[in-house]
């Protein structure tokens, strides 16, 4: 179903997109819907055992389910979207202002350098089920993807790396606009840039004497950039669609069963962070890198450093020394109740500009995304809602093409579903106090009383993936430590317990309510569904 050639890929997007869903609601009317998507009914065991189908029919039912995923999704929108000429476009703290062929040159390397992980078709079937495909229900696994990609090409490759093949790809898909008036962000459009492919500017000749010197120095650099290709090469197989892969679909599926979740079900931005940490403990192909997810809206510092630092017991001078192992941040958070909050959006702005931030994974209602950057009040990113054939990385010079996009996309902050899971990247024990100083003066720059989450000294109790088991009959309760009491513990009961709810306090009221002094339950509520299926 699906001829078009990878370097032309665009996936479903817009309008095309929520008709398909609104169709596929219609056709099946009894399936749940959640906030990123519809539980598709063949993994509701308890309906499976009573009815007693055979495994042939749940293969077959697997099948026509896959196969009218791969149309759904194998679907292609041209379009191109629009940027304001007159205002910066940022990406993982980087911003570039659209008004020239190089700015553009440079915002167009920098988007398509970025990993692109979506739907994939035809990989070996998944342990334990009858799927052979993630389109429908992988979404958001593939959204932590993208981001836990991201944080190992900052940890692996130079700060300023571009893919070299990006420039023999198509064009952008973007076009750039001259508004008519400071309040209007489309307008008149100027004449699209297209790709250099080289250098216009004639080569000048070089006297004999310094022929020698660059030569060598251009051998030098051919031979980083072949290094780097082979690192950018080997972290995409890591990420591959077979069993062995460490961040493949296989491995996450696998470690999700921790969390009483299987191949078909919907999972949170929250339980996909606990699985990014337990996947990169469990592997050993990336060394001198540790991965913590905070707690109840906490960074506690103490946890990070007892994770990071190989050497609690001796002193170092040197803050980059290799005894400091390199830490991604993970940070589940909830923007708001049952929409995004709008005084939180400078604060998501302003981790955006930062460069240790790594993105954020959330989406839209039914649709799981990966967050990268923003253009006033547009959020940019990468989709995963593009079935594409599977690729095998285990051959040599496999196509990385199918691993980019050339297509940037934006959406309205205001339609940004509130619960995400925002990432950092902290090279060294520098590093990291140098994010913790830029992200809490980001997290006061929040409109709201309460910051979407905090640091503070000390150390939390871990919960990790088994606490978001979806085995329990309900929601796990939170129960800050006994330390946080108040002074007086005569208390009525109305006073000592606080009960909060996901769906209508911010999560960052819990710090409040935790300095007060009261001992706080938090019933923590998954957000049920974050992929699209019909």
């Amino acid at each position: 179903m699906n001829s078009v050639s990878p370097s032309a890929a665009q996936y479903v997007g817009g309008v095309m997109q929520d008709e398909l869903v609104d169709r596929g609601r219609q056709q099946q009317p009894m399936e749940r819907q959640g906030s990123f998507g519809v539980r598709p009914p063949q993994t509701q065991d308890a309906s499976r055992e009573a009815a007693g189908e055979p495994d042939e029919m749940d293969k077959l039912k697997a099948k026509l389910m896959s196969a009218w995923n791969n149309v759904k999704y194998g679907w292609t929108v041209k379009s191109k979207t629009s940027f304001n000429k007159m205002s910066p476009v940022t990406i993982l703290g980087h911003s570039y202002l659209l008004n020239s062929e190089d700015e553009v040159e440079r915002f167009r390397l920098a988007f398509v350098s970025r990993i692109w992980l979506t739907y994939r078709r035809e990989f070996p079937q998944l342990e334990g089920s009858t799927w052979t495909t993630d389109c429908g229900w992988g979404c958001m696994l593939r959204s932590g993807q993208m981001l836990l990609a991201q944080g190992l090409l900052v940890h692996l490759m130079p700060r300023d790396w571009v893919w070299p093949e990006s420039q023999q790809l198509t064009d952008v898909d973007l076009e750039v606009f001259r508004p008519r008036s400071p309040a209007r962000a489309g307008g008149v459009p100027i004449p699209s840039f297209g790709s250099p492919r080289g250098s216009s500017t004639p080569e000048k000749s070089l006297p004999s004497s310094q022929a020698p010197r660059c030569s060598q120095k251009k051998r030098v650099h051919e031979s980083t950039k072949d290094r780097q290709e082979h690192i950018h090469s080997r972290l995409v197989t890591w990420f591959g669609d077979q069993p062995p892969a460490p961040f493949g679909v296989h491995q996450l599926v696998d470690i999700g069963k921790g969390s009483g979740k299987k191949a078909g079900d919907w999972y949170g931005p929250s339980v996909v962070a606990h699985i990014l940490r337990k996947a990169v403990d469990k592997t050993s192909v990336v060394t001198n890198l540790a991965v913590y997810v905070a707690q109840d809206c906490t960074v506690y510092k103490e946890d990070v450093v007892r994770l990071c630092d190989r050497s609690l017991n001796q002193t170092s001078s040197d803050p980059s020394s290799q005894d400091w192992k390199s830490v991604i941040i993970l940070v589940p958070v909830r923007l708001g109740g049952e929409a995004l909050n709008p005084s939180y959006i400078d604060c998501v702005k302003n981790f955006l500009k930062l460069d240790c931030c790594i993105g954020i994974i959330g989406g839209k209602p039914k649709h799981s995304l990966y967050f990268i950057g923003f253009q006033d009040e547009q959020l940019l990113y990468l989709d995963p809602h593009y079935c594409q054939p599977v690729v095998d990385v285990s051959q040599v010079n496999f196509s990385l093409e199918s691993f980019h996009c050339s297509s940037p996309k934006k959406m309205p902050f205001n339609r940004m579903d509130p619960s995400c899971t925002i990432g950092f990247y902290a090279k060294n024990k520098k590093d990291f106090e140098s994010l913790c100083s830029a992200v809490s003066e980001a997290l006061s720059s929040s409109k709201e009383k309460y910051p979407v989450f905090t640091f503070v000294e000390g150390h939390s109790q871990d919960y990790g993936l088994e606490g978001h088991s979806s085995n329990h009959s309900g929601p796990p309760a939170h129960i800050l430590p006994p330390g946080r009491l108040g002074r007086s513990n005569n208390r009525r009961s109305s006073e000592e317990f606080v009960f909060l709810s996901s769906s209508v306090v911010d999560p960052a009221a819990v710090i409040a309510y935790a300095r007060n002094g009261s001992l706080l339950l938090i019933q923590e509520q998954e957000i049920p569904g974050d992929h699209v299926n019909t």
